[in-house]
This record gives structure tokens, sequence and C-alpha cells, in this order.
């Protein structure tokens, strides 16, 4: 008798690979030269007051606005603040800098690296995107009186080199996706691989808390989180109502970091419009925000930020790529800030169980990481004066 075909098991599905940066490189920014930060899900940059951690948090804030398809001068308004100090002007009395990051995902490691002038015109002079060692994308500034670069891609087939020119006021990386067609295998390269480092540095929320912006009442608005977190109050009141279990997650990381009991974090609206926080102690008292010390405003501002996303967040992610598909990274500088051993210790704990996710990675600045020293999942990243 014929024995019937044995069922074939259901194969899992394949892992989720999110585009992610994970490494910036400084060969020549600010204080930097030749410097290549390894970046992983959660990464804290350490060292004393000088050494240039917020310089390298700038340089990757600028990245990502450029990714996001902003202008130079939007990217760096203070241009000739990223040049090093001791970098000597040409004949032609030019001085720039040179800065670059590493996107992995679909396409495997992709490496961008762009050269700036910053003076006597802010433009870009150079910018390669290479992968597996190809070259897929190259510009040069050829006409120092035209504003535009001379750019060549990658095609492969009859042709296998695309040339053309791109302005020089814009990431060329991120104009690709309008100007190759995707007909060629080359041209299908090339698409991916731009498209990567374009989802992977467009999700990026730049934050820093300011405790004297948070504690009075702040107009009702759009809901989302300014990099100052100024406007908690407008943002708690759209969290509370969208998601519940989120905002329980919410109030239970400022009961962890909060003095006294804390059964709600609420938003109440006055009459002349505004909106104001406050912690309901689940006694019949509330706490308003003007109360608490500078830390509790950070760590609480913090964790809201850890435990939302770009729709709550004032960032501006890909849109035309599912939310699945990307990756938020925070950006926050002075990450330990003002903040006792009790409540960083907790929102490290936070931090680490959210970027194991894989949804939201985070790049913190501190001058010492030795607490965070036995926290799975944390890279620290010592940096030097």
């Amino acid at each position: 008798m014929t024995q019937p075909p044995t069922p074939t098991p259901p194969t899992s599905p394949a892992p989720l690979v999110r585009p992610r940066i994970t490494e910036l490189r400084l060969s020549a920014f600010a204080g930097h030269r030749r410097a290549a930060l390894p970046l992983g899900p959660l990464t804290l940059l350490a060292g004393p007051s000088g050494c240039g951690k917020s310089s390298a948090l700038r340089a990757y804030e600028a990245l990502a606005r450029l990714g996001a398809g902003a202008a130079l001068g939007e990217a760096f308004p203070d241009p000739v603040a990223c040049v090093p100090e001791r970098a000597r002007p040409d004949a032609q009395r030019r001085r720039g800098f040179r800065i670059g990051c590493t996107a992995d995902g679909p396409a495997g490691p992709v490496r961008l690296d762009v050269a700036v002038q910053a003076e006597p015109q802010l433009r870009v002079v150079g910018e390669r995107l290479t992968a597996d060692g190809l070259v897929l994308l190259e510009t040069a500034l050829r006409d120092p009186g035209k504003r535009a670069v001379q750019a060549a891609w990658h095609t492969a087939g009859p042709t296998p080199v695309t040339r053309g020119p791109l302005p020089d006021d814009r990431l060329g990386t991120a104009l690709l996706p309008l100007r190759v067609a995707g007909r060629t295998p080359g041209q299908r390269r090339v698409l991916a691989a731009a498209e990567q480092m374009v989802v992977a540095l467009r999700s990026a929320f730049a934050c820093d808390p300011d405790p004297g912006r948070m504690r009075g009442p702040v107009p009702a608005g759009s809901g989302r989180l300014l990099r100052d977190c100024g406007n908690l109050a407008d943002v708690l009141s759209r969290t509370r109502a969208e998601c519940g279990h989120r905002h329980t997650q919410f109030v239970a990381a400022v009961r962890a970091g909060c003095a006294g009991p804390v059964a709600d974090v609420l938003a109440e609206p006055l009459d002349d419009g505004t909106v104001r926080a406050a912690l309901d102690r689940g006694d019949g008292v509330r706490t308003g925000l003007r109360r608490l010390g500078d830390g509790e405003l950070r760590y609480t501002a913090l964790a809201l930020v850890l435990l939302t996303g770009p729709g709550v967040l004032e960032v501006d992610p890909a849109s035309e790529v599912p939310a699945a598909l990307q990756t938020l990274t925070v950006l926050a500088d002075g990450f330990d800030r003002g903040l006792d051993p009790g409540q960083r210790g907790e929102l490290l704990r936070l931090a680490a169980r959210m970027c194991e996710r894989g949804h939201i990675r985070l790049v913190g600045a501190v001058s010492d990481a030795s607490w965070a020293a036995g926290t799975d999942g944390v890279t620290v990243v010592h940096l030097k004066p």
C-alpha cells in the first residue's frame, strides 16, 4: 500500500531585518579625527566634558536630516563650528569637514561618506555610497563656479556608469530614488542601498529635556513631543487617551523614578485653553509638575520618549515605508544628567527592554558609564578629549 506523503512542517518566517545605523564615522569633524564609533541597539557615549559626545550626536542628527532631504544649511546651522579647529584653509581659502556612517539591513552593510565645504560657501564637495567594496554612487565638485556636483552611479549592463549633475546642497543618496529608474540589476542594487541608508537615517529623534519648560501649563497643540519636551503635558493628554497599555507602562516607570506614591499621570485642561500635567497620588492629592525636581522631570520625559514612537515624537520617518520596517533612533544628550543612581538605573533598564524589541535604538551621552556595567545589551563607547 502506498503511504501518504509526509506533510512538510511549516517553515518559520524569516526574521525581520530593519535598516539601522551601526557605525558613525567622524573622519574630520569638530574635535574628532579618524573616529569610528560602533553603535549597538543601546549605545552610551562616555567621557569627560570636551571629549566630543555632543558633537557626535550633532553629526548623527545632521546626517538624519540630510537623509530626510534637508538642505545643508538646515542640517548644519553653524557649519564653521564643525570644522576641526586646527584645519588650515587651502589656496582658495576653503575649509570643511568629513563625516559618514554605515547602515546594515536587507542590502547588507552600506557605507556613506560625505565631505562638506564650510568656507567660503557651504556645499557638498564629495559623497560616496559603497557596498561590498563596490562604489554605487560617487560625486565630486568639478566646477566651483556652478552650484552642482558631478555624480556617477552604478548601472551595470551595457552602460556601467550613469553620470549627471546633482545639487551641491543636498545629499545625493537621498535623491537617487528620484533619478534611478531601476531597470537593470545594477540600478536596483543602487536603489536598494540608497533606500536602506535613507530609511535607517530618517527616523531619528534628538532630545534633551528642559525641566524649566516642562513645569508650567502649555497650549493644547498637535500632541507631538518636541525635542526639549516642553510640551509634555499636551502629549500626555494624547498618549493617555490613545494607548492605555503604553500609558500603564509609563505610569509604572514614573512610579519607579519619582518620589512618593504615583497612581496615575494626568493631563488637566484649564479654562484658558492650556493643559498642565500632574501626578495623581491616589489619595485625592495631585502634584503638578512644577513641584517636581529637575531629575524627576528629565526622567519622566525620557521614559515617555522610550515608551512612545514616531507617531508621537516630532520626527519625520519614511512615511512610504511600513512602520514595521523602520527603527526609531533616540539621540539623548546628557542621558543621565540630573538623575540619581536609582533613576538612571531604572531608565537604563527601561531603555534596554525597549531596545531589545528592535523597533527602537538609543544613543545617549554620559560623563561616566561605570554605573551601566553589567546591563545586558549596552554598548559603551569611551571618548577622550
